[in-house]
């Protein structure tokens, strides 16, 4: 009974029924029809103009939007507890030739205008310190937590005070828009890229970038193809994006993996770190309690020592999810 990441998921039969139907010849690279529909069908979906690239995985979607926003003497904002910052081995300095991450805190992984504003005043204006370029939030938080559109619209009007690019780590905004409520639109706020996750969310290995700023795009396809990440034949990625977007299949499998998680923290009490906003789940539990679950076949991440994570996914079975709701309620 595996609760370790939604990575692990199986892929969604409608994404292999798709890359099936995508298996004919075509034009190579992104030159191909399901590839020249991804802008078409973005903007659609965001209500304004959307130019979107394809990746494989989410450290390559975050660190290439970052990459057209900030040069290498300059430095991203993001929390100290972010992906880009604790789980991409460095990538973001990497693709970005030497860029710094400034780290910034808050409550549940998530940046604040306050937060964000204390890194800009420990600044020197001046050649001398590496100044912001950009700010990077996470959508939902590494702790599984949202950020409400207002909270949004206040840290983009930040960023455009300071003249910084708003970047959003989408990997897991399929489950944002689910527990918001709301639209994708509103889920992205006012941000100028965002990389929007559809491996957590049935997908095989896609990840959308998508840029509200063509000349930003233009950029990025060429810091794409540098990398390595200019697949031969990517109408297999844009496949599975479109085989999850278009008719809202991406929505369904999201409001099921966070119906899954609402349903094991029903009876979690007080060892919640955390109310459930998504599929990622922080409990307090000891290591005897943690080999008491393991010991009956539940599979999990310890968090820290005095926590761990449990995440669901799109296929959690009903019945594996109440037998750990039980089973945490027994410890």
């Amino acid at each position: 009974m595996q609760f370790l990441s939604d990575n692990a998921a199986r892929v969604h039969p409608a994404v292999w029924e798709a890359m099936k139907a995508a298996d004919a010849p075509d034009s190579p690279y992104d030159g191909d029809a399901l590839s020249q529909r991804l802008d078409a069908v973005f903007s659609d979906l965001f209500g304004r103009e959307c130019a979107v690239l394809w990746a494989s995985t989410g450290t390559a979607a975050n660190c290439l939007a970052l990459a057209t926003m900030v040069q290498p003497h300059g430095g991203v904002i993001c929390h100290r507890e972010s992906h880009i910052e604790s789980d991409e081995c460095g990538a973001p300095g990497f693709y970005l030739h030497g860029a710094k991450l400034l780290l910034a805190d808050g409550t549940g992984a998530r940046l604040t205008p306050d937060s964000i504003g204390a890194v800009l005043a420990g600044i020197t204006r001046g050649i001398h310190q590496v100044q912001a370029h950009a700010i990077s939030i996470t959508q939902v938080s590494e702790y599984g937590l949202t950020y409400a559109p207002q909270e949004l619209t206040a840290i983009g009007e930040l960023a455009r005070e300071h003249g910084l690019g708003l970047h959003m780590d989408g990997a897991r905004f399929a489950n944002a828009v689910a527990y918001l409520g709301c639209s994708p639109a509103q889920a992205a706020g006012p941000v100028d890229a965002l990389s929007f996750g559809f491996t957590k969310n049935g997908g095989m290995d896609a990840e959308a970038i998508v840029f509200f700023d063509g000349e930003q795009a233009d950029l990025a396809r060429w810091r794409r193809k540098r990398a390595g990440h200019l697949h031969s034949k990517g109408r297999f990625l844009a496949a599975q994006i479109l085989a999850l977007l278009e008719g809202g299949l991406w929505l369904q499998l999201a409001r099921a993996a966070n119906d899954a998680a609402a349903h094991i923290a029903s009876g979690a009490g007080e060892r919640l770190l955390h109310a459930p906003q998504s599929n990622e789940l922080f409990m307090r539990m000891n290591a005897d309690e943690r080999a008491a679950l393991r010991a009956q076949g539940f599979a999990f991440y310890d968090w820290d020592d005095a926590s761990v994570r449990l995440v669901t996914s799109w296929d959690t079975r009903g019945e594996d999810a109440q037998a750990l709701a039980t089973a945490i309620a027994a410890l």
